[in-house]
């Protein structure tokens, strides 16, 4: 078997792709052959032993090309290990304590049988896109509030369940 892990992610302004790349550059590290990708240019699983799918939350929703990527590819999902993780909380709270998975990302979670599923603090800054986000970024509740060293040590957790289930 090789070992290959996809990275799959969905994000609108970008802050959901620098996580998923960190997930990647971790899972690397690690010995696994990771790429990152915008989920909505996955085609086929084929080529991958494992995934991990993150999207933003967007009023408590996960990224609609997540909630498509999941759908798309169910049949194959069930077959490998999954995670999910999801980036949003514009203050601290994903540092502070474990936040569960919003109700429609739990669903899927159940449909596939994800091995674990993580939220990590998302960013929204100035530039951007949408009308909600720029009233959010000048209402001064925007910011950067991604923990890359909790990221990477979740992806740490996931290489070495990789590693115990004979993906290496």
């Amino acid at each position: 078997m090789s070992n290959n892990v996809l990275v799959a992610c969905a994000t609108k302004n970008g802050s959901t792709a620098e996580i998923a790349e960190a997930v990647a550059e971790v899972l690397r590290k690690d010995g696994l052959t990771a790429e990152a990708v915008p989920a909505r240019s996955v085609t086929d699983l084929a080529s991958y032993d494992a995934v991990v799918i993150g999207g933003g939350l967007y009023a408590g929703r996960w990224h609609k090309d997540a909630r498509r990527f999941v759908r798309r590819h169910r049949r194959a999902l069930t077959e490998r290990p999954v995670w999910f993780f999801s980036s949003g909380p514009l203050d601290a709270s994903a540092s502070e304590r474990d936040i569960p998975p919003v109700p429609g990302v739990r669903r899927a979670m159940e449909k596939i049988q994800v091995t674990e599923h993580v939220t990590f603090g998302g960013r929204l800054e100035e530039g951007a896109e949408g009308r909600i986000a720029r009233m959010i970024v000048q209402s001064g509740k925007g910011g950067d509030f991604r923990d890359f060293a909790a990221i990477e040590s979740w992806a740490e957790r996931v290489a070495k369940a990789l590693g115990e289930e004979g993906i290496r």
